[in-house]
């Protein structure tokens, strides 16, 4: 099954719109909560999740994209409310591959 992580940015009610096939964990209920965003992206990595969702713009100018650990979903929305962001999870459910590039996907509507 693949394992997405819910970024702190994001509402932690959004990974119940996922469903069945992906398993969702949030940055807090794995305890990283206030982890820098490299250290969590290798911690992600060496967990087996296959991607960070995040609403963090400024991840992609944070990290170095070329050493991407796992890849970075950043949902691009008004708001980060859950009613802003449920409707891109199909989005994102489209990109997801059990082989994604480590690379930086945007997500909007």
């Amino acid at each position: 099954m693949m394992r997405l992580l819910l970024d702190e940015s994001v509402p932690k009610r959004l990974k119940h719109a996922f469903g069945d096939g992906v398993a969702v964990v949030t940055v807090p209920e794995m305890a990283w909560a206030v982890t820098k965003n490299g250290e969590l992206l290798r911690l992600a990595a060496d967990e087996g999740f296959i991607a960070l969702v995040t609403a963090d713009r400024g991840i992609e100018y944070q990290q170095r994209i070329d050493a991407l650990p796992i890849a970075v979903i950043v949902m691009l929305a008004h708001r980060n409310r859950l009613a802003d962001l449920e409707p891109l999870v199909p989005h994102i459910q489209r990109l997801l591959a059990p082989a994604m590039e480590r690379r930086i996907y945007h997500v909007a509507v």
